[in-house]
């Protein structure tokens, strides 16, 4: 609007001077109208440098000015016939107004132009029809321009849900982020998927397809301010443009999005930083939309620009290698003793920028930052290669290791073959191997996920489900998922009470996972009457700090030694809380 309003103002102006200084006749008052377009000129390029930074209303205040100033020099322009050409400039004031404001206030402005243009004419002398024509032409041309552009705009505009289109979002993106350029201001940006929106255009028709979107666009509309955009992006995608938001402000609107409508959704937040394209910001929104497909769907995830000063460190450590990983024992329940069967590799890490962050901060940090691959290659390496140092150690035991793998690192192709190249390098068996998954992990079910199930298991490498039991669990995913072992969520074994029954759940597990041939192991065993309850219950092994806490190799080796691979009641470290100390694991074990 400023470009185009500045751009007719200097344009008149100019002309405006230039046909006042060559202009012969010595009527009006050839002055006051070289003033009247120089002032055009001053006001076009006053419009040119900051109109972009100018409320809405103020542009009126510009326009009626405009027409103000032509006619003055309509009136006082030295010859008649000059002053009858100048008319034609209400045009500019026409077109002007038809592109950029409401029928309403273009009927403001063009009235107000062919009232004095009808006024100005017949003060010179002339007849008083002498301004129908250049009124008559900048009626015309109002309506002809108003119709054209409001053509073009319906085309930026869905025609189901009524948002933008993704022509019209990408126009409302570059424009913010060009007005952010100049106030220096932030700006976010949302892509969000409907997850499995294909299965209700499949299953229920596509009018109760186009019915979701229409409710979901008006549920959402209701939520935003008027500065924020939404648009349909194309399909079941939807974009959201909040200017001068931060990041975590966008993610919580998100959420707020999220919960506001039964369609499970996922969505990838970034933000604008100073010198980047609309392509860029985009193309990064859509790999946080990515990778919440790929970790499960139905979720937020931050795809930043800016990196935390605690992502800047866990990427110094992954360099460094300054990343410590402990072990805690799996034991056999079967027998006399507590007979170390396995191992659980457990990263510890103490943060300096953010010692009290969660595990699960710290893990979404390192998906969020694009840190989960190096992480997850660099545990399962030195995990190998310390297991390859305990089973050297204790020949007499037929250990396993188990290491957690992220959603994210399965999802990716190539990932078995990666797994592959470290059992080669560090030489510990692959049918050794096992490793773990969480079940919201799961939830994606990506069809390269489970291929890299199935090439991992066909090379021996077994495959556990962690916590299992408080994620998706279904006998259906039970069946299609390739797995081996089930990991009981400690919250189960927490039940287990003396003054209480046993959960009846985990009877349940125990012959469910008889009947699937599946082995399963209890985490989070505390006590000695825990341990004999899953005993009677049948299961097999089990894990926690009743049998030992989570130690370095060497100190592990020498409290194998001291029990001759037996492992007794432990204690939980109560330094752990001082020290800072972060496991990639659940609290409990």
């Amino acid at each position: 609007m400023a470009r185009t309003t500045g751009a007719f103002y200097v344009m008149g102006g100019v002309l405006g001077l230039i046909i006042t200084a060559i202009a012969p006749g010595d009527e009006g008052n050839r002055p006051l109208v070289g003033i009247a377009a120089a002032i055009s000129v001053a006001l076009g390029l006053s419009l040119l440098v900051w109109g972009p930074r100018l409320p809405h209303l103020v542009h009126h205040g510009y326009l009626a000015t405009a027409t103000v100033l032509v006619t003055v020099a309509v009136h006082w322009f030295p010859n008649t016939i000059g002053g009858i050409g100048l008319a034609a400039f209400y045009v500019f004031v026409a077109c002007d107004a038809a592109i950029f404001f409401a029928w309403q206030w273009v009927a403001v402005h063009v009235g107000l132009a062919v009232a004095l243009c009808l006024v100005a004419l017949p003060t010179r002398g002339l007849p008083w029809w002498s301004g129908m024509i250049p009124a008559g032409v900048t009626v015309g041309v109002a309506i002809v321009v108003g119709i054209l552009t409001r053509m073009a705009a319906d085309a930026d505009i869905d025609t189901l849900t009524g948002l933008l289109n993704r022509r019209g979002f990408d126009r409302a993106l570059n424009a913010a982020i060009d007005y952010a350029t100049r106030a220096e201001q932030g700006l976010a940006l949302v892509l969000v998927d409907l997850d499995r929106f294909q299965k209700i255009n499949d299953h229920l028709g596509h009018r109760a397809g186009d019915a979701v979107l229409q409710r979901v666009s008006d549920t959402w509309s209701k939520l935003l301010a008027p500065d924020q955009r939404l648009a349909r992006y194309g399909g079941d995608a939807f974009a959201l443009l909040l200017p001068n938001v931060t990041e975590q402000a966008a993610i919580l609107l998100t959420e707020q999005l999220r919960a506001a409508v039964t369609t499970g959704c996922s969505a990838g937040v970034t933000s604008w930083q100073p010198g980047e394209s609309a392509s860029l910001l985009v193309s990064r929104a859509d790999v946080g939309l990515y990778r919440a497909k790929q970790a499960g769907r139905n979720r937020t995830v931050l795809e930043s620009a800016r990196q935390l000063p605690l992502a800047v460190e866990l990427r110094q450590a992954i360099d460094q290698g300054a990343l410590d990983v402990h072990y805690q024992p799996i034991v056999s329940l079967s027998g006399d003793g507590s007979k170390t069967v396995g191992v659980e590799a457990l990263l510890r890490w103490s943060s300096s920028a953010q010692p009290d962050v969660t595990t699960e901060g710290l893990i979404r940090v390192a998906e969020e930052y694009d840190l989960i691959s190096d992480l997850d290659e660099l545990v399962l390496r030195r995990s190998c290669s310390d297991a390859a140092r305990l089973q050297e150690t204790f020949a007499q035991l037929d250990l396993t290791l188990n290491v957690n793998v992220s959603g994210l690192e399965l999802a990716e192709a190539g990932y078995a073959d990666k797994v592959s190249g470290i059992l080669a390098e560090t030489g510990w068996p692959a049918d050794q191997l096992v490793l773990e998954v969480t079940e919201s992990e799961l939830a994606a079910e990506s069809q390269t996920a489970i291929a890299n199930l199935h090439q991992l298991r066909d090379q021996g490498v077994r495959i556990a489900i962690d916590d299992f039991g408080t994620g998706y669990s279904s006998l259906s995913r039970l069946a299609t998922i390739p797995s081996d072992i089930l990991k009981v969520d400690q919250s189960f074994v927490a039940a287990i009470r003396s003054d209480s029954p046993a959960p009846p759940l985990l009877g349940v597990i125990a012959a469910l996972s008889k009947s699937l041939d599946l082995q399963v192991i209890a985490e989070g065993v505390e006590t000695e009457y825990q341990a004999a309850v899953l005993t009677e219950l049948g299961f097999a092994l089990a894990q926690g700090y009743h049998y030992s806490d989570s130690h370095p190799v060497a100190a592990l080796i020498n409290d194998l030694n001291e029990h001759r691979g037996l492992v007794g009641a432990g204690v939980p470290d109560a330094d752990f809380a001082a020290k800072g100390w972060i496991p990639m694991d659940d609290p409990g074990n």
